[in-house]
């Protein structure tokens, strides 16, 4: 019995402390937008991360890192040669990923 108990102690702990979400509150503004936009969300820590950009295919149509800092972030994005549409923008970290659409008028 008090090896059950343990086990389960043991599994509750370990799913708490990596499913931690380090990337929250994503949003891209203006959305939608012409020529740019800013990519916003909050880090729980230093890192590294992946901008990566999905037309509505699933096919990436854009990739760049970027090192982030604790807090408040603001990534610039520009259209450059992507056709209007809508399209799905993800934020990877080591631990998680987030994701949103946004619209290229």
């Amino acid at each position: 019995m008090v090896k059950k108990l343990l086990f389960i102690f043991f599994l509750v702990f370990s799913t708490a402390v990596f499913s931690q979400k380090t990337l929250q509150k994503l949003s891209a503004a203006p959305n939608p937008f012409k020529e740019k936009t800013s990519i916003k969300f909050e880090s729980t820590k230093d890192q590294e991360i992946i901008l990566i950009i999905k037309n509505m295919l699933g096919k990436s149509v854009f990739s760049k890192k970027h090192s982030i800092k604790k807090g408040d972030n603001s990534i610039p994005f520009s259209r450059n040669n992507l056709q209007a549409g809508m399209y799905i923008y993800l934020i990877q970290g080591p631990s998680d990923l987030v994701s949103k659409r946004f619209v290229i008028k």
